[in-house]
């Protein structure tokens, strides 16, 4: 009975542990390869804190998490539930030229790739105020 309460207590401390780590950590190398590719800056402005129109957001220094969960969004915007509704950044996510699959065909970016970029946008400097 000892050994089955240690083995519970180990199981559960293991669980706990896994889920307090990241996934993966985010590269904000391949993150800033990615935005630029992307393009990202015709719309969101040089270091993403310049828009080009006053309805395009200044992303630079924005939360990561938040920047994650937004473009996720944008990936599943026929569901207003759950997605976002904006035609632009459904097509820069879902189909830009930037990455391709293995027939040289525009593909949607994956999990990490997006993480990778929110963390490289979050690193960046930008005129963005965030109370504390």
């Amino acid at each position: 009975m000892k050994t089955l309460k240690t083995l519970s207590f180990a199981l559960g401390a293991l669980v706990l542990g896994a889920a307090a780590m990241p996934a993966s950590a985010a590269d904000l190398a391949n993150g800033k390869i990615l935005v630029e590719k992307g393009n990202c800056v015709a719309c969101h402005g040089a270091g993403m804190n310049k828009p080009i129109s006053p309805d395009y957001p200044k992303l630079a220094g924005q939360h990561a998490d938040y920047l994650y969960h937004a473009l996720l969004s944008y990936q599943v915007s026929g569901n207003a539930l759950v997605g976002r509704s904006n035609a632009i950044m459904a097509g820069q996510v879902n189909a830009n030229p930037a990455v391709t699959d293995k027939a040289g065909k525009p593909r949607p970016f994956t999990r990490k790739e997006l993480k990778d970029m929110a963390a490289y946008i979050e690193s960046l400097p930008g005129d963005l105020v965030l109370k504390k």
